[in-house]
């Protein structure tokens, strides 16, 4: 069999046994399959969730899976509990290595009838929350000398999306790309990679509403080269390889998962 880094036979680069992660937005979704996908190479993990029913639901699922996993209620959107969970994941899990910045929502608006309070709570969730879970997670990994957290951007980070007008959310997202870029550049030293994904449309509550919509989903597949939606489980999938060995040599990117949506 062939060997990677360090001798490792190159499937183990992906395992994740013997480490710890905490996963935001972990009740469904995005969130739940890396979760999931984190789970099943081997970390215990930990998945926040501002719902209880959701949060234990998600947490009983992964467990009858063998998946060695807790719940932690919080709403990331507010900075003193942003940085508690944290914290608390770290405390009950004996540590923390792995973080996934996956809580998020999306409120479609015309500009010119946002409202303040809808623009703060766009932004407060996806990138201010987001920082203080980053923040949080880098104290307890510089002390260990190690870690990985990946960020859930979108392509909304890199373009103004069809026909939906959204500016809160594609303004947010492209905070989330390059504050990946600047934490990654300046903990690189601390042995910390800081990566984000950058989805494009994938089926999940989020968007069932724009791809059951005629007009919506014509534009959204058709601009898409591969004419489909993507699964949660084919960014987990992605989120895994970045925070895994595999990903060693990988800091400060931003991985497209998009089916072609970007490349026009």
């Amino acid at each position: 069999m062939s060997a990677g880094r360090e001798g490792k036979v190159y499937a183990e680069l992906f395992r994740l046994n013997g480490r710890t992660a905490l996963v935001t937005g972990g009740s469904r979704g995005i969130g739940f399959a890396c979760a999931e996908a984190l789970g099943e190479a081997g970390a215990r993990i930990a998945i926040s969730a501002r719902s209880l029913d959701e949060g234990e639901k998600a947490v009983g699922q992964l467990r009858q899976k063998g998946i060695e996993a807790i719940y932690l209620p919080a709403d990331i959107s507010n900075e003193a509990e942003a940085q508690q969970v944290v914290k608390e994941a770290a405390a009950e899990l004996g540590g923390l290595d792995i973080l996934v910045n996956n809580a998020g929502i999306a409120r479609h608006c015309d500009s010119l009838k946002l409202k303040p309070e809808t623009w703060d709570e766009v932004i407060n969730t996806n990138l201010t929350g987001l920082f203080w879970c980053c923040r949080a997670a880098i104290e307890t990994m510089a002390t260990a000398g190690r870690g990985s957290i990946v960020n859930i951007g979108s392509i909304s980070g890199y373009i103004s999306n069809l026909p939906q007008n959204q500016v809160a959310y594609n303004a947010s997202k492209a905070g989330v790309h390059m504050l990946t870029k600047s934490l990654a550049g300046e903990f690189a030293r601390s042995n910390i990679r800081i990566n984000a994904v950058a989805p494009g449309y994938i089926e999940t509550a989020m968007t069932q509403g724009g791809l059951g919509d005629p007009e919506w989903s014509k534009i959204w597949l058709g601009m898409t080269p591969l004419g489909r939606a993507g699964k949660s489980s084919e960014v987990a999938a992605a989120v895994l390889f970045l925070v895994s060995d595999a990903a060693s040599y990988i800091t400060g990117s931003v991985l497209t998962i998009d089916g072609g949506y970007t490349i026009h």
